[in-house]
């Protein structure tokens, strides 16, 4: 191999590296984009020429092939922790106090103060100075692995610049920040989405984290993601302060916000923080808050962290963002269960970087409370991800004629009568076949939690059911018949028609509990069906059961009681499920449905789930603890012997401390769950 080409070819690496560097990370770019173009094909040619001399770091290798089917678990060698939250001016002065009591008074702190951006968070390794894994934070401990679509984005260098001034040696390092989306780029997103019937995103911080997730990292490039950096960790103790740590940063290659501001007193804080907020509507991404630490490297680490939190870092958060507009009309929508919800057309006004035109009303006893009425002026806010609502009326610009509103008697759109449960503020369309609700109703049975038929998803959901092939999901079970038809459909071909077909037989096998969850009866979830299933044993029995003999089932109250028998009241359910016994589904248990495990942590414990689980859902980790021998409960009690707290879990944790119970974090979990795998 000729030496000349080697040179060659880590020349224009470099090359490569540095206009990457100037135009993603500085925004200086030095060559025009043909310039640029020319550089990356002739380097693309001689790897071609000599694939033997590919290496990861070489930019042409940013976009991988492969799918990435599981995003595997990643043990955090450092916790990710979360920032404990402020949201005054008094809480802030709280914070500088708890500080400045861990030194003597003659002791000065200062602070840095960063935008707080709106993104999915990331933790970067690097081995020898090249990009070794991506992770998600996931529950602080355990992340998911993101590197191949990470690796799509030149904000985030594959191999480091060398620093050649400063103690910084290019060893193993970790580098943490927030991936996002620009609100430019967020929306022109949405309208190609739109253009092509997908669901929207809500916001540029989902569009950023559903982006991480997906499969294909050639999707993953087309998608416009951005970056920032804030914490460079895992490197000799030479760092003095934050502030030199975002100095290095952006010197190995990194994107670093330099809206920054040191600090000398919290009065400046303060002052930074205001500044901050009044900038928001000017940036061209989303922040929705100032990030405040203590600068000193050597002040942090005296200072240390509690359970979930660094005692030197806390967040400003900013007031939910608010505007003015007018309710045009208030609509009615009926979901998946049947529920009537008020939705409140409005205006369109711009805020929080996405035109809102409608609100979610909730319930009638929100309107009654808020006497919200059509054509009133109104103050609608939006907080980070949730959803646009009404917070006021604005009473003194309300018209003369102006009427309450009242709760419609029919469904909206089959037409049948609404049912108001006893206690229950809800009013529901039980008529399974309404066409409001079959589109969701047929997304649950099919998802993965329940029928899991792969490939059935709300797109092809969506076609079937203007089509006429899809009335009720008992005729999921029937669409073998209409193969020919289903090859005609636009970007449906023999190969996807036959894996389809081929997903839904295989759904059949799918236990009794599976099943009863699929159907979807109100308030019956995953665990609930599990419970009915182990107690009746039967579909048949359980129809038979009266409202007694329900509650009569641990956990299952008159609620849960009444929404069953009056499902199996209505014919048109009744003759549903007769459709899918006789398409071979499962309704009843057997001793197949019980495979035999050897004795491992699980077996014969009970277990409770609380908080927000980030690897999977409280259901996939239940279904995976009762397939190991364990026991799932949905209560705290003397008999529980571990209770697994996600985020924000709430009163069960404090139960389970109270009582003595065993706390298990995710990571735990996941690490039991893998011993036992592996």
């Amino acid at each position: 191999m000729p030496s000349d080409i080697k040179i060659k070819i880590e020349s224009l690496r470099k090359k490569i590296r540095k206009h990457d560097y100037k135009y993603y990370v500085l925004a200086e770019p030095a060559v025009s984009d043909e310039e640029y173009d020319m550089l990356v094909k002739e380097l693309e040619k001689l790897e071609a020429e000599h694939p033997d001399l590919i290496t990861p770091d070489s930019p042409t290798q940013r976009v991988g092939k492969d799918l990435t089917k599981d995003f595997k678990p990643v043990r955090h060698k450092v916790p990710m922790l979360s920032l404990a939250n402020t949201y005054s001016e008094e809480e802030l002065y709280d914070f500088d106090r708890r500080v400045k009591d861990a030194f003597p008074e003659s002791e000065k702190v200062d602070y840095i103060v960063e935008f707080k951006i709106d993104g999915a968070s990331v933790s970067l390794n690097y081995v020898d100075g090249i990009l070794k894994t991506a992770a998600t934070r996931g529950d602080g401990v355990v992340g998911e692995e993101i590197t191949n679509n990470v690796r799509t984005m030149r904000t985030i260098p594959l191999k480091l610049n060398e620093v050649k001034s400063g103690p910084y040696k290019l060893k193993d390092i970790e580098v943490r920040g927030e991936i996002f989306m620009n609100i430019k780029d967020f929306i022109n997103l949405n309208k190609e989405r739109e253009k092509r019937e997908e669901k929207l995103f809500a916001n540029p911080r989902n569009s950023a984290a559903g982006t991480l997730k997906m499969q294909d990292p050639k999707e993953v490039a087309k998608r416009p993601l951005n970056s920032f950096v804030y914490s460079l960790i895992s490197i000799d103790d030479d760092l003095k302060s934050h502030e030199e740590n975002l100095v290095t940063l952006n010197k190995l290659g990194f994107k670093v916000n330099g809206e920054y501001k040191k600090c000398s007193s919290m009065e400046e804080v303060i002052e930074t923080c205001h500044n901050f907020e009044s900038m928001r509507d000017e940036l061209e991404y989303e922040i929705d808050g100032a990030v405040i630490k203590v600068n000193s490297i050597a002040q942090q680490n005296i200072l240390g962290n509690i359970a979930k939190s660094p005692r030197w870092a806390a967040a400003f958060k900013f007031k939910a963002k608010q505007a003015f507009t007018n309710v045009s009309k208030i609509v009615w929508q009926v979901g998946r269960t049947g529920a009537v919800t008020p939705v409140a057309e409005l205006e369109p006004v711009l805020l929080a970087g996405s035109t809102i035109s409608r609100a979610t009303l909730h319930n009638y006893d929100e309107i009654k409370r808020k006497d919200i009425r059509e054509g009133d002026r109104v103050v609608i806010e939006k907080g980070g991800d949730v959803i646009p609502k009404i917070v006021s009326v604005v009473l003194s610009e309300r018209k003369k004629k102006s009427k309450p509103v009242k709760p419609p008697a029919k469904c909206p759109v089959c037409k049948s009568p609404l049912y108001n449960p006893p206690d229950e503020v809800a009013y529901y369309c039980e008529n399974t076949e309404c066409p409001a609700q079959i589109k969701e109703i047929i997304e649950h049975f099919a998802s993965r939690t329940a029928m899991d038929i792969e490939g059935l998803g709300e797109a092809l959901i969506d076609i079937f059911v203007d089509k006429g092939f899809l009335i009720t999901y008992a005729d999921v079970y029937h669409l073998k018949e209409r193969r020919e038809d289903l090859i005609s459909i636009d970007r449906l071909g023999k190969k996807s028609v036959d894996n389809l077909l081929d997903a839904i037989e295989e759904s059949k096998i799918k236990p009794f509990d599976k099943v009863l969850f699929a159907i979807g009866i109100r308030y019956v979830g995953a665990g609930v069906a599990r419970k009915l299933a182990d107690h009746f044993n039967s579909i048949d029995r359980l129809i038979n059961a009266s409202e007694e003999d329900l509650i009569s089932v641990p956990e299952i109250g008159p609620s849960i009681a009444k929404s069953i028998t009056q499902f199996f009241k209505n014919k048109i359910n009744f003759n549903i499920i007769n459709k899918l016994k006789a398409a071979g589904l499962k309704f009843e248990l057997n001793q197949r449905d019980f495979p035999l495990v050897k004795e491992n942590f699980f077996t014969g414990k009970t277990f409770v789930l609380t908080g927000k689980l980030n690897a999977f859902t409280r259901e996939e980790a239940g279904e995976k603890i009762i397939s190991l021998g364990g026991k799932v409960s949905g209560s705290i009690s003397k008999s529980t012997d571990y209770l697994i707290a996600g985020e924000k879990a709430g009163s069960k944790k404090n139960k389970a401390n109270e009582l003595g119970i065993n706390i298990m974090t995710e990571g735990e979990l996941e690490k039991q769950l893998n011993e036992i795998v592996n």
